[in-house]
């Protein structure tokens, strides 16, 4: 069965504004979760690009910019321009303050209303969760590297 979503959790040693800005700045997004930069419209609407060297560019927009708590886009599977409910999953990050740290949560939902084969919609959704693992571990060890 597909999932409607799938979450991950992670500490992270810095400010809640640290966190906020390697989320949303595009020259921070390009580096730990693209590999070849990002361009990010900060608002509702606004359009994001993630770009990768071996997989192209992957196509979105911002749906909820919410700062320094919540910062969610729509994202097309790769290989899709155009950002439509039947070919994409929103990705939420929600950062809340714990004693100096930051606990990012993100959840990535969609994966059931993809217009593609259930399987291949599981397929994709069991890829995420380990990629959000690799990910979210990436982003944690970027902020503690990076001046912000």
């Amino acid at each position: 069965m597909v999932p409607e979503q799938i979450e991950r959790e992670v500490v992270i040693a810095a400010p809640i504004e640290r966190v906020w800005a390697v989320v949303t700045q595009p020259e921070h997004v390009g580096a730990w979760f693209g590999d070849a930069g990002a361009e990010i419209d900060l608002r509702p609407g606004g359009a994001i690009l993630i770009h990768w060297k071996d997989y192209g560019t992957g196509y979105g927009i911002v749906e909820r910019v919410e700062p320094p708590r919540v910062f969610a886009w729509r994202g097309a599977l790769i290989g899709h321009t155009e950002v439509r409910p039947d070919n994409s999953t929103v990705v939420e990050f929600t950062l809340t303050e714990e004693g100096g740290q930051t606990r990012l949560r993100v959840v990535e939902s969609g994966f059931h209303t993809l217009a593609i084969p259930a399987h291949e919609a599981l397929k994709q959704a069991e890829g995420n969760v380990e990629g959000w693992r690799i990910k979210t571990e990436e982003l944690a060890a970027y902020v503690a590297r990076v001046a912000v």
